[in-house]
């Protein structure tokens, strides 16, 4: 009996000494997008897969924490996190001043992107001159929408707003709209992977960004902290690259 309740002082002690459960990682619930090839969504055998889906997973093994993945789609995944009900989003989502002053806290930049527009083949659209008088689609909240609301009053083009990236390429596939914006490499195998008849008009890309993690309180930056560092290490360790080439 002695020995059972000296085993359990030296684990209180130890317990309080570090701070912390020894029981027990540290759990998060992170947020995401639904479907955003190659980043986050589901394969043929119906399991959710992706660039995203994949470092977070390594992150959370090189710094020895645990999560729960919500597949939530965009705007909910924001919700989410501005709600207290996930701790952090990973979504392809791009670094911006504009989002930093909108208190998005991001971490270090895993991968960078640009916007473009891409068009039905039969609509002969070459340039952004050439929507004068149409109407094209964007995600809601994405740098995509962004960037067509900064070219519309110019080129003098109509903007619709989709939840998602899907409705948004039935529009266009059903001539609901002319064209969309979307990030670049997104667009490129959505078009090939679900046969659209649609192209990326050259030369319609923007400057990009990176891609970060990213919070939505300033107490959540413990989780962002250990995001950078795992990030820093499986770079610095060779598996970074073979998640990024499994899905080229």
């Amino acid at each position: 009996m002695k020995r059972k309740l000296a085993l359990i002082t030296i684990a209180t002690v130890l317990t309080a000494a570090l701070g912390m459960n020894v029981f027990a990682a540290d759990s998060y619930t992170i947020a995401t997008d639904t479907v955003f090839k190659p980043f986050e969504y589901t394969d043929e055998e119906g399991e959710f897969v992706g660039i995203d889906v994949d470092l977070l997973a390594a992150i959370a093994q090189d710094q020895g924490f645990e999560y729960e993945l919500k597949s939530l789609g965009w705007d909910p995944a924001i919700e989410a996190c501005r709600k207290g009900e996930a701790d952090g989003m990973i979504a392809g989502a791009s670094i911006t001043e504009e989002r930093a002053e909108d208190e998005w806290y991001f971490s270090d930049g895993y991968y960078f992107m640009t916007q473009c527009l891409a068009a039905r083949i039969d609509e002969e659209i070459k340039g952004f001159e050439d929507l004068k008088g149409k109407t094209v689609g964007v995600k809601k909240g994405t740098l995509g929408a962004l960037y067509a609301v900064k070219l519309k009053d110019q080129y003098g083009f109509d903007v619709k707003y989709y939840d998602g990236s899907l409705t948004m390429y039935y529009g266009v596939e059903t001539r609901e709209v002319a064209a969309c914006f979307e990030d670049t490499q997104i667009m490129k195998i959505q078009i090939q992977d679900l046969q659209l008849s649609m192209e990326i008009i050259e030369g319609s890309e923007n400057e990009g960004s990176p891609y970060g993690f990213v919070v939505f309180s300033e107490d959540k930056k413990e989780l962002l902290d250990k995001f950078n560092a795992g990030l820093a290490n499986i770079i610095a360790n060779g598996t970074y690259e073979e998640i990024i080439a499994k899905y080229q």
